[in-house]
């Protein structure tokens, strides 16, 4: 059945299954290129097989032109673990200013409202398409990030170095979406018809640059393994069985290997019609999830102007050169590591070196 996100406000017991579907191309017929995505027709076709009292989601996550885009992590957990709050806040919904898609489709709530989460993408160079690595860098969060972003008023960093050496910070640090499944299902064309007799590219013109034999993965599947185990660490299962990768459309042109091809490949649809049953089996065994203490469903962002103000006077200050007294960028400016202080922080580290040659 179609998702109804009022059922999460039930107790485990009376609400039903749930499962996010989520397709990771990055292609969308709207604009550049013109043609959806064999993932988008694997996570339709995947939709229809669950059983009919199961809440049923899914997103596609594929570029549209105009439409926000998942935004970059920003590391805030290099810096403090208690920087980087559940869920993330670098970003807001409705954003004028950075409008994030992490954010304005909830992904964070329907994440956390699903019991399992089936993740449909192509192996783009050896790795998960860019937009599901950004998704999955935007959830570093739920590894034991920080739900009382109040306590760091809002994203102070001094605040949060000192939080991550406190008592409490034992009882907030949680991994926020544990207990869940998740399962990959990846796929690749194995280089269509561009390499030769050798594995090499046949247009290179250095074939004594690389041997072919020596691939970064002994299977391919591995091009998904951060993410694997970035949910492993996370508390999310991901059973081996149900991290699988199937490649078709080898010795093909790439426009001869399109959605609507798929239907001419039973295998491929068998291989992927397992893979859902298998899907199906292992959270039906397993079970519905109870939520963590800390959830992205419900999740109201608290007001923070007051903590906007202060880190826009110690934005100023830095700018300035006159960093707060013993934090990291006062001691990294003492050192003389990042010369970082500048009134132009939007400026590339290219255009100014340019700017003063210019100058002399």
């Amino acid at each position: 059945m179609r998702p109804d996100d009022q059922s999460g406000k039930l107790p485990v017991a009376q609400r039903p299954f749930r499962i996010l579907i989520l397709s990771g191309s990055d292609r969308r017929q709207y604009n550049c290129p013109g043609v959806d995505s064999k993932s988008r027709a694997l996570m339709l076709r995947m939709a229809e097989h669950f059983p009919a009292e199961w809440e049923i989601d899914y997103e596609d996550l594929g570029n549209v032109y105009g439409r926000g885009q998942i935004q970059s992590c920003n590391a805030c957990v290099s810096t403090s673990m208690a920087l980087c709050v559940w869920p993330c806040n670098c970003y807001e919904k409705d954003s004028k200013v950075e409008p994030d898609l992490m954010w304005n489709l909830d992904l964070y709530a329907r994440l956390d409202l699903a019991d399992g989460w089936a993740i449909i993408g192509p192996v783009n160079w050896y790795a998960p398409s860019s937009n599901l690595k950004l998704m999955f860098d935007r959830l570093v969060c739920m590894n034991g990030g920080n739900p009382r972003e109040d306590l760091i008023d809002h994203k102070n960093p001094e605040k949060a170095m000192e939080l991550e050496h406190a008592a409490e910070w034992e009882q907030l640090s949680q991994n926020h979406l544990e207990g869940r499944t998740a399962g990959f299902f990846c796929y690749g064309d194995g280089g269509g018809d561009e390499l030769d007799a050798l594995g090499r590219p046949k247009i290179l013109r250095q074939p004594s640059y690389f041997d072919p034999e020596n691939e970064p993965f002994e299977q391919m599947r591995d091009a998904y393994a951060p993410l694997v185990w970035q949910c492993r660490y996370g508390g999310v299962e991901v059973p081996d069985p149900l991290w699988t990768y199937c490649e078709f459309g080898r010795d093909k042109k790439y426009s001869d290997n399109q959605a609507e091809h798929l239907s001419e490949n039973p295998r491929v649809l068998s291989q992927f019609d397992k893979w859902t049953s298998d899907f199906i089996a292992f959270v039906q065994q397993k079970g519905k999830v109870t939520p963590s203490k800390y959830r992205a469903y419900g999740h109201t962002a608290p007001g923070h102007l007051l903590g906007d103000a202060q880190l826009a006077w110690r934005e100023v200050r830095m700018r300035a050169g006159f960093p707060v007294p013993g934090s990291s960028p006062a001691k990294q400016q003492e050192a003389g590591l990042n010369k970082d202080a500048t009134w132009s922080p939007q400026e590339g580290e290219g255009r100014k070196l340019r700017r003063l040659q210019e100058k002399e």
